[in-house]
């Protein structure tokens, strides 16, 4: 039996996310049939996840050209590109319009469990490049399937992969067991449930990003609102306080993220939080009553609490890829050539330059990892660039590698950065000049101000 032609196949699209669903758009565009694989039951469920999320970046910044013109015959129109979607928007309005353009090229409930050349594993050299990929999926009914493609274009993100509470990078002991107790998102205090959770307790929140400001904010609020009867938040640092450890404030090139910033820094100064630096937490305990108590690598020990907020970042899942030849960077798992753009050391996401296949190609011929997924561990990441990423990557699998290599994102002189912050809808009056680095309106902190993530997938 001869095996298949290989470009007579899909390409496979992991995840029917932003970069997922922009990778299926450029496909079509190039008359190459794209498969979108999606865990979930609906187009974007990682972003669903945090529907009352408010981007940083605008509606004319988070949707794909090539997207754009798959939904213009339909009677789609880009809701106003000076203003900023929550998730909730981001999914409703666009993704899943999107999802519903594309048809039965988006199949609901199929999760990815590997993916492999067909007769080869990772160590077989033989005419490996000729063979198609051969990709297993479990389906939420429980059948498993394998197709073959072409080509794999893996969007699946980073969101189901938060990572631990541990200092080390590993799980502190006792994290697992004390799970009921831990969260690894930004808690939405507007839920009446979680807001219950969290009031009249002391709560711990380990990171020191944007997202850790979120909640610091977020609790300096309900600590307000409750009038004194006991909302407290314990700031654990691995490093100490320094110049920056509140961003830039009313610097910041961003108004909302410095605002964010000063929130978080007048959480502490007004004693509705207190940091504790250089503690990297080793366990996490329980006292006699239930309460947890961290424990860091230096033996020190904090006072009970009763609730954790472990707002360490996340990372990419790569186990059902380890059949496949990826060449990764040893410290951010990302695309070797991609990991010196990136390096959070180094650069914000206004500083990274524009790129495509060239940066996201692998020993592993035509697989790619796109959008959040590329970043690996590296925190700031745009839709922007996912966006320019896909239609690089499809031009290369349709063999235009002129139009691979050029250049077609031109990014604001002041980036369109990430990370969480907290702001009211803009007055779309003024010029944003196509970014969202111009100051919105109101700059409103707290519980009733929808907080803002990056423009990321």
């Amino acid at each position: 039996m001869n095996a298949p032609v290989t470009t007579e196949l899909p390409v496979i699209v992991i995840g029917a996310g932003p970069a997922g669903l922009a990778a299926a758009a450029n496909l079509v565009e190039r008359g190459i049939e794209p498969l979108v694989l999606e865990t979930g039951p609906v187009a974007g469920s990682a972003v669903r996840e945090w529907s009352h999320v408010r981007l940083f970046s605008t509606w004319a910044e988070v949707t794909a050209p090539a997207a754009e013109k798959l939904l213009a015959p339909t009677g789609w129109v880009r809701p106003d590109g000076a203003t900023y979607p929550t998730g909730g928007d981001w999914a409703e309005q666009y993704l899943q319009p999107l999802a519903d353009v594309l048809g039965d090229k988006v199949r609901y409930g199929a999760t990815v469990t590997g993916v492999s050349r067909a007769g080869r594993d990772r160590i077989v050299d033989a005419d490996r490049e000729t063979q198609p990929f051969v990709v297993q999926i479990a389906h939420a009914d429980g059948r498993e399937e394998r197709i073959t493609a072409r080509a794999v274009i893996d969007a699946s993100g980073t969101w189901a992969v938060p990572s631990p509470a541990g200092g080390n990078g590993l799980p502190a002991l006792g994290e697992k067991t004390a799970a009921d107790r831990i969260t690894y998102r930004v808690p939405d205090l507007n839920d009446l449930a979680v807001r219950t959770r969290y009031a009249g307790k002391r709560t711990a929140v380990i990171g020191s990003g944007a997202s850790a400001f979120t909640a610091l904010a977020y609790l300096a609020d309900l600590a307000k609102a409750d009038d004194g009867t006991g909302t407290h938040a314990v700031w654990i640092l691995r490093r100490g306080i320094s110049g920056d450890t509140f961003g830039g404030g009313t610097a910041d090139q961003l108004p909302a993220r410095g605002a964010l910033g000063l929130a978080a820094k007048a959480a502490v100064d007004n004693g509705h939080a207190n940091a504790v630096t250089g503690f990297r937490t080793e366990a996490i305990e329980r006292d006699t009553g239930g309460r947890l108590v961290l424990v860091a690598e230096d033996g020190r020990r904090l006072e009970p609490v009763d609730e954790v907020i472990a707002l360490t970042g996340f990372r990419p899942d790569l186990t059902f890829l380890s059949e496949i030849r990826l060449g990764l960077d040893e410290r951010l798992q990302a695309p070797t050539a991609l990991a010196p753009l990136i390096d959070p050391n180094v650069h914000s996401c206004g500083t990274v330059y524009p790129h495509g296949v060239n940066e996201l190609s692998h020993p592993e011929q035509d697989i790619y990892l796109v959008g959040m997924k590329s970043y690996g561990r590296a925190p700031t990441f745009l839709a922007m660039t996912g966006y320019e990423q896909t239609r690089s990557i499809t031009a290369a699998i349709a063999g235009d590698h002129e139009a691979a290599e050029r250049v077609e994102l031109t990014l604001p002189d002041t980036g369109v950065c990430g990370g969480a912050g907290l702001f009211d809808q803009p007055d779309t009056t003024q010029d944003t000049g196509g970014g969202c680095c111009a100051a919105p309106a109101v700059l409103q902190i707290g519980i009733g101000a929808p907080a803002t993530t990056s423009g990321g997938c």
